[in-house]
């Protein structure tokens, strides 16, 4: 069973973290800062740690008002454009993914980020546990992107990434990379498959090899695929496609309930 969720006597406890994160008014991190900052009351006991558990008869306030009922997990494809970041909000004024999205979405956090100049598919969802579920390393979803590089690319060099990398001490697991054949004119497209995902890690690590990221475009995140979307569209997932293509993240609220 998951650690953040457990039974005692029958009933099923998460982390408060979570729940509020449940709650889809901010994400786990958020969450946790909040309850470090003394902003959460649980049953009128203020929380000075994120360590702790609550039930679904607990009463939970945050900022002095009562936390909402766990809205229905949602999840959002959205194709991002080149030039928005992925933040609610930017100390630079630069405009931002959430800024554009169409009118009538629930709040929502994204599923891990793309950079400024990056593009493609970028998952979005009113769940921020959900959110930390699925950037999770450890399960094991892959991210494919297809990249546009300038330089001289040798197909040896990308073979040799599948091994890991470091770069000024920062370790980077496995990759798979292959150029494609057909090149448009100095520059060359590259399919790359990674797990992890650190800061501009692509980038990074294309740069060791003397090659110069002009382009990067995220088609596939786990299951779920760019496709056809339309540049800044966005294309809800249905709830039985969630809870089969991410069984494990529902599986303790199902044995909860049996």
């Amino acid at each position: 069973m998951n650690k953040e969720n457990h039974t005692e006597g029958g009933i099923v406890k998460e982390r408060i973290a979570k729940r509020i994160a449940r709650a889809g008014i901010c994400s786990r991190r958020d969450a946790e800062r909040l309850i470090l900052e003394g902003h959460v009351k649980v049953n009128g006991v203020k929380l000075d740690s994120p360590a702790f558990t609550v039930s679904a008869d607990d009463e939970i306030k945050v900022n002095g008002k009562v936390l909402p009922g766990i809205s229905n997990t949602r999840l959002f494809l959205y194709h991002k454009p080149a030039g928005l970041v992925t933040t609610h909000k930017d100390e630079k004024g630069r405009p931002t993914v959430f800024e554009r999205l169409p009118k009538g979405m629930p709040r929502v956090v994204s599923v891990g980020r793309l950079d400024l100049n990056s593009e493609g598919l970028l998952l979005l969802t009113n769940d921020g546990g959900l959110e930390r579920y699925l950037e999770l390393p450890s399960n094991g979803w892959k991210r494919k992107y297809r990249i546009r590089v300038l330089g001289n690319v040798d197909q040896r060099d990308l073979d040799q990434l599948e091994r890991g990398i470091t770069i000024d001490d920062i370790n980077y697991k496995s990759i798979l990379a292959v150029a494609e054949k057909t090149k448009a004119g100095a520059n060359t497209w590259i399919e790359v498959i990674l797990k992890e995902g650190k800061n501009r890690e692509i980038r990074r690590i294309m740069e060791a090899l003397g090659l110069q990221v002009n382009r990067l475009i995220r088609t596939a995140y786990g299951p779920f695929n760019l496709d056809e979307l339309p540049r800044g569209g966005v294309l809800e997932i249905k709830p039985q496609v969630i809870r089969d293509q991410i069984a494990g993240y529902f599986k303790d609220e199902i044995k909860g309930k049996k």
